[in-house]
């Protein structure tokens, strides 16, 4: 009932905002064209939007309006776009393809980096995300920190932070250099936490973790207008706990490099040309050695490499802005299972369970955005792919045979993805519209996983290397208003997705796993339907306060009206901000309702209705040209013991938690 009161209470303001958007403004500023960029940058700690610098990757990406985080522990969230998971996404680091290691996604892209390496994130919806790679529900692209040719700079900066809530330490250093011909960033981070606790001190055993990540990037001018850029990022997190699963993680490294030559014309028709040369290595290492309580033991190590490159274009001519980037990578996947039963005498089993898929993508992506005339503008992307898959281990071909005899080695797949966006802005309004076609590949797992435990629902998976690609047609719309007090805006889109790869029971099949309630198979439902809507408010009560509100709704659908899974309730967010010279505060409040149109049949239960509070406030110090930055505050003021839609297994969230940041620029 109290959520219930607080969801009427967000609706009363946002209409109050609504109603007080009538009164005359002599504010005609034009609203940028829609899309979400999350601020990530701390070089300059230019703090705006972020209630804790120091938070993890996984907690920025949860403030988007677009994506929900799938929390399996306390560690490695898996982000979505409009309900969709990994699979439906493209994520990419700077436009570089990396592809996790782990059969059970204890490893999402966002894990491999840091906030100590990112100016920001690139969030798009549905066919605007394509342009790295092919797309069903949109895209994230983590863009990393990078230094300027300007005049000979130097600062150093230290950070040091601390969670009670786990006993959370964070410290990071970082060195940026930069003249007219070279530049220099330099930066590594490290946390350590242990077991955190739920609402009422519940202590949530299996959810520590130990992380450093190092990088450095150097950009070289060697003309007018060109300059080459290497990028190396070193990623180690040790002993992770996953409480929502059966068993954890004992290593997990990356190595992200790339060297990229970029050219800037600001007086030419070609404004910018880059082509970036990358490499990445994952080794990832799942183990229950620390379980005390699993019937058998085992080891499940993965492997995942990808090399890759691309060349992005931007040009300018009369009333078209124009992107073209051509991109390929080849990747390589492999993961094993041995267990080690409990008599010595009797002998261990092995099997692959990703067997050493070698995967060869090529495509090439356009972007038209014209301008009709000065208030409207239409913008048209395509992506055109092309996609080979090897199986090059003998054992796991034989393996995927004894339920597919024909099976061959090797097959072929084209992609498509394109979109039309139309934008009008009138006044103060902004309304969009875009449709869109888009198609994905089914991922390592769905083709070819052999006997992958998905603790979910409780059933064993077996690839289906027949799968056709999955497609979707998808339809947006949104309006938007601003002026000077008032910022506003209601957007929709829905997906209509053909082919929906999920995994259905196969009762001819026998479990692998102990304790597992069956097998099932992925397959494709004949479609799938998924609606999003959101609407957001931001009233400025005076220069100093303003007033920030975000309601969302989504509905997912199979083709026999069953629920899907992972679907967001009725959700909302209501804050209130007080900035003034160095002072920033703010408290707010975040909840939903409960969650009624859960997924029963896919191993899915319901989630209660919650409201959580939060209050933090920051000062800046300067002394001369140096800066000292002092954040505080507290999360889940009430001790509320919760769980949401994306937490796997209904596992709890964290208690209340006070953190404190503290950051020292020396220029």
């Amino acid at each position: 009932m109290i959520s219930k009161f607080y969801i009427g209470l967000l609706i009363s303001l946002l209409f109050t905002v609504i109603i007080s958007a009538q009164e005359k403004s002599v504010d005609t500023t034009k609203i940028e064209q829609l899309k979400e960029i999350i601020i990530v940058n701390r070089k300059s700690l230019n703090n705006k939007n972020q209630v804790k610098p120091l938070a993890s990757i996984d907690e920025y990406l949860e403030k988007s309006n677009k994506i929900t985080m799938i929390k399996r522990g306390n560690y490695a969230w898996e982000p979505t776009i409009n309900n969709m998971v990994s699979e439906r996404i493209s994520v990419t680091i700077d436009g570089m393809q990396i592809f996790g290691a782990c059969t059970d996604k204890m490893d999402p892209i966002t894990s491999y980096v840091d906030v100590s390496n990112l100016s920001e994130v690139h969030v798009k919806s549905g066919q605007q995300g394509a342009e790295n790679g092919s797309t069903i529900g949109g895209g994230i692209d983590l863009k990393l920190q990078k230094g300027n040719f300007n005049d000979e700079a130097l600062n150093v900066g230290f950070d040091a932070g601390f969670e009670t809530n786990g006993n959370a330490r964070i410290g990071s250093s970082e060195l940026n250099f930069s003249n007219s011909k070279f530049f220099v960033n330099a930066d590594a981070i490290y946390r350590k936490s242990d077991n955190y606790t739920a609402g009422g001190d519940v202590e949530i055993k299996y959810s520590q973790f130990e992380k450093y990540n190092i990088s450095t990037i150097a950009g070289l001018k060697i003309n007018k207008n060109g300059a080459i850029i290497g990028t190396i990022i070193f990623d180690n997190a040790t002993d992770i706990g996953y409480p929502a699963l059966t068993m954890d993680v004992s290593s997990a490294k990356a190595l992200i490099t790339s060297v990229s030559y970029l050219q800037k014309n600001n007086n030419s028709k070609v404004t910018e040309w880059e082509t970036k040369f990358y490499m990445n290595t994952i080794t990832h290492v799942v183990d229950d050695t620390k379980r005390s309580d699993v019937p058998i033991h085992m080891d499940m190590p993965g492997w995942s490499d990808t090399y890759g490159f691309y060349s992005k274009i931007k040009l300018a001519k009369d009333k078209h802005s124009l992107l073209f980037n051509a991109n390929a990578y080849y990747n390589k996947a492999l993961a094993e299972m041995t267990m080690y039963p409990n008599d010595p005498n009797e002998n261990e089993m092995f099997m692959l369970t990703w067997p050493d898929v070698r995967t060869l993508y090529s495509g090439i992506y356009g972007e038209d955005d014209f301008s009709l005339n000065k208030n409207s503008n239409l913008k048209m992307t395509a992506r055109i792919g092309f996609q080979n898959e090897t199986i090059a281990d003998d054992f796991g071909l034989n393996s995927l045979q004894i339920f597919y005899p024909n099976l061959k080695d090797n097959q072929q797949r084209f992609l498509m993805n394109i979109s039309t966006q139309y934008q009008l802005q009138r006044d103060r309004f902004q309304f969009s519209g875009s449709v869109g076609y888009g198609e994905r590949a089914p991922s390592v797992t769905e083709a070819y996983g052999f006997y992958l435990f998905n603790s979910f629902d409780n059933y064993d998976y077996i690839g289906n290397p027949y799968l056709n690609n999955e497609k979707s047609f998808e339809f947006n719309a949104a309006v938007n208003y601003g002026s000077k007090k008032i910022k506003m805006g209601i957007e929709a889109s829905y997906f209509y997705i053909s082919d929906y790869i999920i995994g259905k029971l196969n009762p001819n099949y026998d479990r692998m796993t102990i304790g597992a309630d069956g097998v099932k198979v992925y397959t494709a439902l004949d479609y799938a339907t998924i609606f999003t809507t959101n609407l957001t408010a931001e009233y400025s009560i005076s220069n100093a306060i303003k007033l920030n509100g975000m309601l969302g709704y989504s509905l997912g659908e199979d083709n026999d009206k069953e629920n899907l899974p992972l679907i967001s309730p009725l959700n909302y967010k209501l804050m209130l901000r007080y900035k003034k010279a160095f002072l920033d505060a703010e408290i707010g409040m975040s909840g939903a309702d409960k969650q009624y149109n859960y997924s029963s049949s896919y191993g899915e239960d319901k989630t209660n209705a919650y409201t959580i509070f939060n209050a933090n406030a920051s000062y800046a110090f300067y002394k001369g040209k140096n800066k000292i930055f002092v954040k505080a505050g507290v999360e889940n003021i009430f001790d509320r013991y919760y769980s949401t839609f994306a937490d796997w297994k209904n596992i709890p969230r964290m208690g209340r938690n006070t953190f404190i940041n503290i950051s020292y620029v020396i220029k």
